[in-house]
């Protein structure tokens, strides 16, 4: 069985902790349950299956009945804290709260140090800069930044970078990036720092709308659409997206940073249980009438 940091569901780790247990013994749901306080010989599994929450109040027998102690207790109850935590800022606290014991006990996350990447604009935009900038100091890349960063941001986003593999700097203090491109990896709690991100960025765009038309380019369509049409468009952004990712890498050499925004959102609720046909109007009228 794995180290309890490389999970971010806790359904998941009881679950591959009863198969081990199983593998080896006459282990059931029914004892586990019994050793953890639960009535329900089937609870534990329910939860495994999503049909059941397990709440964090008992989140602390569960570990105690799996054998957990210490840390390990403490960072399961966290896991089952996340798993709760209702929107992006709560999930964004209970996902540091975990990442900050383990750096307590120098263990470390799955995913904490691209959750940390991806939640601010900073990561992204001085890993485009820096290696194009051979020789400069953080305050000359701060300058060129157009959003507002001072040197001492860019030196602690450079040493962030280089500690996370992200950036390698020689002996003659340049750096280089160890990837072309970056994407989101599995781990669900990156999407929610994505979103920070995103919002940042969102933001931004609204800013440069003052910019001249040969230094920007922005566009946008309204459309009514059916689901399956909404799919089909999700299929065509993800293929551009890619395109523009490998025109992009073609290049060694970069004169500038940009930031693309594709966005493709709802403005209005959806129509089929809302709105009436004409002829469903028509007949309600008249009906409305007789009566």
């Amino acid at each position: 069985m794995k180290e309890i940091v490389e999970y971010t569901d806790y359904r998941k780790f009881i679950q591959d902790y009863y198969d081990e247990r199983k593998r080896c013994s006459a282990f059931s749901w029914h004892a586990f349950a019994q050793k953890a306080g639960f009535s329900s010989a089937v609870y534990l599994k329910y939860v495994c299956e999503g049909k059941k929450n397990l709440s964090v109040n008992a989140a602390g027998s569960v570990a105690a009945a799996m054998g957990l102690v210490g840390f390990e207790q403490t960072y399961f109850v966290l896991m089952v804290s996340y798993a709760h935590a209702k929107g992006d800022e709560a999930k964004r606290a209970a996902f540091e709260d975990r990442c900050a014991l383990a750096r307590a006990h120098k263990v470390r996350v799955l995913g904490n140090e691209e959750f940390d990447y991806f939640k601010s604009w900073k990561n992204p935009v001085i890993r485009e800069l820096a290696p194009h900038m051979p020789g400069a100091k953080p305050l000359e890349m701060a300058h060129v930044c157009k959003q507002k960063i001072s040197a001492a941001e860019v030196s602690e986003t450079l040493d962030f970078l280089v500690k996370s593999g992200l950036l390698k700097k020689d002996k003659n203090g340049n750096y280089s990036q160890t990837d072309k491109s970056l994407s989101m990896g599995p781990v669900d709690a990156v999407p929610v720092a994505a979103r920070n991100m995103q919002r940042q960025m969102g933001e931004f765009a609204v800013k440069a709308l003052d910019l001249p038309l040969s230094e920007r380019d922005m566009s946008g369509v309204t459309m009514g659409i059916t689901r399956q049409a909404y799919e089909r468009i999700r299929k065509e952004i993800a293929d551009f997206r890619r395109r523009v990712v490998a025109i992009a890498s073609e290049d060694d050499e970069t004169e500038q940073v940009y930031r693309l925004n594709l966005q493709l959102f709802p403005l209005s609720e959806r129509l089929g249980n809302h709105v009436e046909s004409g002829e469903d109007a028509e007949k309600a009228l008249n009906s409305n009438k007789k009566s």
